[in-house]
């Protein structure tokens, strides 16, 4: 998962700046996260993965809810850029960067939603974009007891008609 965010990094990096030490990384990281807003998401998560909070120690906006400096850097990537890739629907940019920030910073979030999250990313990284009625029928079904196995089987056959077991 966390190569959604690296390939992003990587482009910017190499498009913009050629190759980097990774201090020189570094301070392109701080640059873009004080304009979060010009920069497409996945470069703007991938430059707080090279940054640490000075509060919780870990990496910037992915340590413990609560953590004020990881609190606010994590409401911050939401300014940044979203841009649909070629033959997805559009949201789907969208949704994928939501399960992304929910996986990649759990805490706080109950584990139905982060293994809902996690299970829809293989079909949103594959141009899927739920409905709003299956998005719910999915939270439903972990709501009442569902496992992972149980909404796996749901999204396949919810999502992929016809490939589903």
């Amino acid at each position: 998962m966390d190569e959604i965010v690296e390939s992003g990094w990587r482009e910017f990096v190499t498009q913009e700046f050629g190759t980097l030490t990774a201090l020189d990384e570094r301070d392109v990281a701080e640059m873009v996260i004080d304009e979060p807003n010009r920069h497409l998401w996945r470069v703007v998560d991938a430059a707080y993965d090279r940054l640490t909070c000075t509060e919780c120690g870990n990496r910037l906006s992915r340590g413990p809810a609560g953590c004020s400096g990881c609190d606010l850097a994590n409401g911050f990537r939401y300014v940044a850029i979203e841009i649909d890739r070629p033959g997805v629907p559009p949201g789907n940019e969208h949704a994928l960067r939501v399960n992304v920030s929910v996986v990649r910073r759990p805490s706080g979030i109950s584990w139905r939603e982060v293994l809902g999250r996690r299970l829809f990313l293989p079909y949103l990284l594959d141009g899927y974009l739920p409905t709003t009625r299956q998005a719910q029928a999915a939270r439903a079904l972990l709501n009442v007891g569902g496992m992972a196995e149980d909404l796996a089987e749901y999204l396949n056959l919810a999502l992929r008609p016809g490939q589903g077991r």
